[in-house]
């Protein structure tokens, strides 16, 4: 099966990645949320240098930014301190939310660490405080909002995949077949329609139209982070396997990725619990399994994949 990792600033150098790559990585998914291919080169070139050293071809997955709602550009991450109430321009977000925003509406930000409810348009009462930093994730159970599934930033992503050696395409917050049709359409301007479209599983409006995604991708992404705020947390686990189940019967791969090995971000050694999702995971029948954080910006990111690969390799045995 695929083991992938995310690239960033904790695993960007040319010998950590050989050493993950070594360990059985197979390939790596780069965050285009927040930069471009064209401002990711040098990490992309460290990945090539490590995939010569090792004598292998790693996959590269480009997570675009869709119709994802983020925080804002922040001149300094921004201490949000339980029970004050905070102006929401402070936040810096989209301005299609501050025209629909009605008091009571709840606000996640940073896949749920930090908890935000409306007092009007203008104010926020802080729930669950945390710090803040720039270009976090943002979103708001319940409030559905029509953007369009590429942003131009995007499409001129697209357009330099061929060029960058990209191997599939993330979209995420898919919500439905039209997203996807869509990507493919601007694949095939691109000049690369063989790329393999990765549809991530991250709100309502994609469970309820689950099938029809499932028809129209290449492999289905569990994305747990922002598929976890549209949900009380306890019934996300039930989903999961709900949306496992349902790849499984139509026959179309799946991925699970988010917090697989999170407490290796700054632990050495993960917790037993997550060991045991990652097997399970695999049991499930998931056709791939990433890590993020834990690669991207932890401290241990060799360890983490050595963990991480050690345990897909000990499910795979153990399939019936």
């Amino acid at each position: 099966m695929k083991i992938y990792g995310t690239l960033g600033p904790a695993c960007a150098r040319a010998d950590i990645l050989e050493s993950m790559l070594r360990l059985g990585m197979t390939g790596l998914r780069l965050n285009l949320s927040h930069r471009t291919l064209e401002e990711s080169a040098v990490q992309i070139e460290a990945l090539r240098e490590a995939a010569r050293r090792a004598a292998v071809q790693p996959d590269l997955l480009i997570d675009l930014q869709g119709p994802e709602l983020r925080v804002g550009a922040l001149k300094e991450p921004l201490a949000l301190r339980e029970g004050e109430r905070i102006a929401l321009d402070a936040l810096h977000l989209p301005p299609e939310i501050r025209e629909v925003l009605a008091a009571g509406q709840e606000i996640l930000l940073d896949d749920g660490k930090l908890l935000l409810r409306a007092c009007d348009r203008e104010r926020a009462h802080v729930l669950r405080g945390g710090l803040l930093r720039s270009r976090k994730s943002a979103a708001f159970p319940g409030l559905e909002l029509s953007l369009p599934a590429l942003t131009e930033s995007d499409r001129e992503n697209l357009a330099r995949a061929r060029q960058y050696g990209v191997t599939g395409v993330m979209q995420p917050f898919v919500r439905s077949a039209e997203d996807l049709q869509a990507v493919r359409q601007a694949l095939k301007e691109a000049g690369c329609p063989e790329l393999r479209i990765f549809a991530k599983i991250e709100n309502a409006a994609g469970l309820e139209r689950l099938p029809e995604l499932i028809a129209a991708a290449d492999e289905i992404v569990i994305a747990r982070g922002d598929l976890g705020n549209a949900m009380p947390l306890w019934e996300l686990p039930g989903t999961q396997k709900r949306i496992a189940a349902a790849c499984r019967r139509a026959g179309r791969a799946f991925m699970v990725v988010t917090q697989m090995l999170a407490s290796m971000e700054h632990s050495a050694v993960p917790t037993r619990a997550e060991v045991s999702d990652v097997y399970n995971a695999v049991l499930d029948g998931a056709a791939s399994v990433m890590l993020t954080g834990e690669t991207a910006a932890g401290e241990y990111p060799v360890e983490a994949m050595r963990y991480f690969v050690s345990t897909v390799r000990a499910a795979e045995r153990d399939l019936p």
